[in-house]
């Protein structure tokens, strides 16, 4: 039994230098891929991007292929081992495009131009030299930064690689693969509907792994059984129809800023809980749901810690049980002028841009009507643009609450049969882990085009984050921590190599 169980090790650690290997070697295709811009509202861009993931897939032996839309962004379609007859496929769903970014916010003087760096013993990141990277053990703590660094193209590359390292060994999938690349995932997706209504049989698969997301704090093996979904409004509030002297209107015109914050503070109490009535009717958590709440790993000192803050708001009675919550967040806000740019006025009007984040299927709508209607009850004639001089003569109150896009949460059971491949997988000798059991989360905080791709092939899916939590997704700075980049290469390898069952017809919940 000790015989075996050290020539399992043995087995485990020739493996993880195999991958550590293989990512070396693919490392500067990593940084390349991280140098074309991928802002969505550049279309050019993105479609410079899809061309360079055919080649990319093709490369590996893929049958890849563009798939274009009205917008000039296209996905790519990539599939592998069809004839096969290995009589299962999975389909992967990855994105390409990137959130916008502003480069003075940046530590660095290009987004895209990545950099590699590590962290000193004073907590300040600093570029490191080739030499590093040439090193015989390649340090798992050095990180690239750059956009798209973690979200989502590390997560390509780990695939990518994972490929490789099957061609390499001598081996190949346990099922068809086939990988859905999306051009538009950071505006919501909006083409990726039609895109598949267009040629539904292209899609066909029996499971839908989508590689998005980051990891648990924790670091270890993490799978997401659903996510929240995502409604976008705009909530203007309208002052005088010009902006006007300060001096000479002040305590006579009233002030929409101050309106717009009076407006939002009638919308939650001081522990963040919203106090629109119905608010969270929709949310259910049962004794079981909490037991699997509280089997995740959080470190709730460390969570605040890294927010930098002294408590949390208190919507749910943990991290985790907060995420089954919807919520109302503001997202940005702007009046007048500040800095620079400030003037003694009274501003024309206030906006707050406002993000819902909903916990169960079709309630997006639901909720937008609720905070409409709360606003009504607050005073506020609600138009659909710029008020009419007629309007601004009859209502004293005036607002424009638009609906600007609506994403549906989704959830599968854990318990299902792509639930249990995907824990199996986890926790094979081939995983990052072997015999560990993963994180397994009942809903993540962010949103993904879950609903779409369930909607429109009926797929069973599970999310697999495979990089570092603090990343900066979205933000400036981010970054992909090395080491992830190794594991998350061990977790597609180890997904690529467990055979998949659907004992069950595919349904999300």
């Amino acid at each position: 039994m000790l015989a075996l169980a050290a020539a399992g090790t043995a087995a485990a650690g020739t493996l993880a230098a195999d991958v550590e290997r293989a990512v070396r070697r693919n490392f500067a295709e990593y940084l390349e891929l991280l140098r074309y811009r991928n802002v969505a509202d550049v279309p050019a861009d993105i479609a410079r991007n899809a061309d360079v993931l055919v080649r990319a897939f093709e490369r590996r032996g893929f049958r890849a292929r563009r798939i274009d839309n009205p917008a000039g962004r296209p996905a790519v379609l990539a599939e592998l081992g069809a004839g096969r007859d290995t009589g299962t496929t999975v389909l992967f769903y990855l994105h390409f495009d990137g959130q916008p970014v502003e480069p003075a916010e940046w530590s660095q003087a290009d987004p895209f131009e990545p950099v590699v760096k590590r962290r000193g013993a004073d907590g300040r990141w600093r570029a490191v030299d080739a030499a590093a990277l040439e090193a015989e053990s390649l340090d798992p703590e050095l990180r690239v930064f750059a956009r798209s660094a973690a979200d989502a193209k590390g997560p390509i590359m780990m695939l990518l690689t994972a490929i490789d390292l099957l061609a390499s060994r001598g081996e190949t999938p346990a099922f068809d693969v086939k990988v859905l690349l999306d051009g538009e995932e950071e505006i919501g997706s909006p083409s990726l509907a039609s895109m598949i209504a267009a040629d539904p049989g292209a899609f066909r698969a029996d499971a839908l792994v989508i590689l998005d997301g980051p990891q648990h704090a924790s670091a270890r093996p993490t799978l997401v059984f659903g996510n929240r979904g995502l409604t976008q409004t705009r909530l203007t509030v309208h002052g005088p129809r010009d902006p006007l002297h300060s001096g000479h209107f002040g305590n006579y015109v009233p002030n929409p800023a101050q309106r717009l914050a009076a407006l939002l503070a009638s919308m939650k109490d001081d522990d963040g809980r919203v106090t629109i009535p119905s608010f969270y009717d929709s949310v259910e958590i049962t004794a079981a749901d909490r037991e699997v709440l509280a089997r995740v790993p959080d470190d709730e000192a460390a969570l605040l810690a890294r927010a930098g803050i002294a408590r949390p708001e208190r919507v749910g009675a943990s991290y985790q049980e907060a995420l089954q919550y919807p919520s109302l967040n503001v997202r940005g806000m702007a009046a007048g002028g500040v800095g620079a740019s400030a003037a003694n006025v009274i501003p024309s009007e206030a906006v707050a841009e406002i993000d819902i984040r909903t916990t169960s299927p079709g309630e997006g709508e639901r909720l937008y009507a609720l905070v409409r209607r709360h606003i009504e009850r607050q005073g506020y004639h609600l138009t659909d643009g710029a008020p009419t001089d007629e309007e601004r003569a009859r209502h004293d109150k005036l607002a424009t609450f638009e609906l600007r896009s609506v994403q549906a949460a989704a959830r599968m059971p854990m318990e299902s049969a792509i639930g249990r491949w995907a824990t199996a997988a986890l926790r094979a000798p081939t995983a990052p882990s072997p015999g560990e059991e993963p994180v397994r989360i009942r809903m993540m905080g962010g949103t993904v085009p879950t609903d779409v791709l369930v909607d429109a092939l009926g797929l069973p899916f599970v999310l697999v984050p495979t990089v570092n939590a603090d990343n900066n997704q979205h933000a400036p700075d981010e970054n992909l921590r090395m080491g992830h980049l190794v594991t998350g290469t061990e977790t597609v390898l180890s997904l690529l190599l467990t055979p998949f069952e659907a004992d069950e017809p595919p349904a999300a919940q």
